[in-house]
């Protein structure tokens, strides 16, 4: 069977990165796609960490199995926290947390005290569960794939994108790190927030790396059944749309570089024609909230996992024969 190369891109979202677990453990499924390179963000970042990882030490069964232990551990931690789905969330929420005691302090709490006063010591269980899983010195001499990371320079208001030899459990904490919940992540003398505010995900590193084919796995919705009129709903959305809106620019510079290609102008290196694909389940997440987002539950993260395996088994019958060959995403009419 004829060898494949994909690139990925993996969006952050919180719990919802479960998604993307599913995607990535049905991918792995796959012989004949080598797995060239990984660029992530927040969730997206750690999933790109430890599959990157498991793929150098000991290849795709390895790297299914880390995924696995890094999710089970994941929710494990999120049982001893006073965030959670409350018994009608339970039976009536779906996933989201609205009537959770713990949900509801925190989200107050947060209006009026910042995590250095309520966490002045940085504690995030996140960190010991992926240094604890991840040999940060071994992933950086990887030579089997790709990785880049994408974190926000809190100062300079740009992106920051940590590529292999400078991948750290740091970088990865950076590109997660959410400023209303964590302190910044210092690194070098700068100070780091979660990567969606400038690269949800950056795209342009593979690219530059050279793939041509590039998956994105987006789990944060574009479009929704109506527009939100809430107080919550609206604060949800505005949340959805500020962790899309570079993801948006991007795509937008990529049909632009696109289309000069096909008019047969030679933009030189590090320009190249590339092809995207594209899974975002966005039917399966209407109705979910943020709340959902920082819901761990294990029945939760397997059903999330779930409908990502589910949408990459689709996207691989309808698509895996246009690797290589042409785009499977209308840039156009997705993002523009």
């Amino acid at each position: 069977m004829e060898q494949k190369k994909l690139a990925l891109a993996l969006q952050g979202g919180g719990s919802h990165g479960a998604i993307t677990w599913g995607v990535l453990d049905r991918l792995l499924e796959e012989e004949n796609i080598d797995l060239e390179g990984f660029s992530g963000t927040s969730a997206g970042a750690m999933n790109a960490a430890v599959l990157a990882y498991g793929l150098h030490i000991s290849g795709r069964d390895k790297a299914k199995s880390l995924l696995d232990q890094f999710w089970r551990r994941v929710a494990e931690s999120a049982a001893l926290s006073p965030v959670q789905p409350a018994l009608w969330d339970l039976l009536f929420g779906g996933g989201n947390m609205d009537y959770s005691p713990g949900f509801m302090a925190a989200e107050a709490a947060s209006m009026f005290v910042s995590p250095y006063q309520f966490n002045p010591l940085g504690v995030n269980p996140l960190r010991d569960i992926l240094a604890d899983l991840v040999d940060f010195e071994a992933l950086r001499h990887c030579n089997v794939t790709q990785l880049f990371v994408c974190a926000t320079n809190v100062r300079r208001g740009r992106a920051k994108v940590f590529d292999l030899p400078h991948i750290s459990v740091d970088a990865v904490m950076a590109s997660a790190c959410l400023p209303e919940v964590f302190k910044a992540v210092t690194i070098d003398g700068e100070d780091y927030w979660d990567g969606g505010f400038m690269g949800n995900p950056p795209i342009y590193p593979l690219i530059d790396a050279g793939c041509q084919d590039v998956l994105l796995v987006q789990i944060n919705p574009i479009n929704i059944d109506r527009t939100p009129q809430t107080s919550s709903e609206i604060r949800d959305r505005v949340n959805e749309l500020s962790f899309n809106s570079s993801l948006m620019l991007e795509m937008r510079r990529i049909a632009f570089v696109d289309k000069l290609l096909s008019s047969g102008v030679d933009l030189g290196a590090p320009f190249h024609k590339v092809f995207i694909h594209h899974i975002n389940p966005e039917a399966e997440v209407q109705g979910l909230n943020l709340s959902s987002k920082l819901n761990a539950n294990w029945q939760f993260l397997l059903r999330l996992k779930a409908i990502g395996r589910e949408k990459a088994e689709a996207w691989l019958a309808r698509h895996s024969d246009q690797i290589g060959v042409a785009s499977s995403c209308n840039i156009r009419e997705t993002f523009l």
